[in-house]
């Protein structure tokens, strides 16, 4: 199971968590065996939000290659794109050190996140 992550920084596991996706300057990815270990973690700098939009970014996620993506926020359309190609949306609000949510996702505690959960841009 492979999971992004977005986060203010590079620092892995120690990063602070980015509270929206689209915008977040890097990616956290963190590898779990099929015991829900961690066995990789690695930071990866987004692509410039301004410069290739929304859309840019979810190709650029789906292109790493991961299975689900650990969001505080997200839009209704983005949530729907990542769905139709099969990765998994999961949102978690409290948290908002990266390797403590790592840890919770692990631990089976955060849920998907829901069509009614996304932001609503205008």
């Amino acid at each position: 199971m492979k999971l992004a992550i977005p986060s203010e920084t590079a620092d892995g596991l120690t990063s602070t968590r980015s509270g929206h996706f689209g915008h977040t300057p890097y990616f956290t990815i963190v590898e779990y065996d099929n015991d829900m270990n961690i066995i990789s973690v690695e930071s990866v700098k987004n692509v410039d939000h301004d410069q290739f939009g929304c859309g840019g970014v979810i190709e650029y996620v789906l292109g790493l290659g991961v299975d689900g993506i650990l969001t505080v926020g997200m839009g209704r359309p983005p949530l729907m794109r990542f769905t139709e190609n099969g990765v998994i949306v999961y949102s978690e609000v409290q948290t908002p050190n990266v390797g403590d949510v790592a840890k919770l996702f692990a631990e089976g505690k955060v849920d998907r996140m829901s069509p009614e959960a996304a932001c609503n841009h205008h």
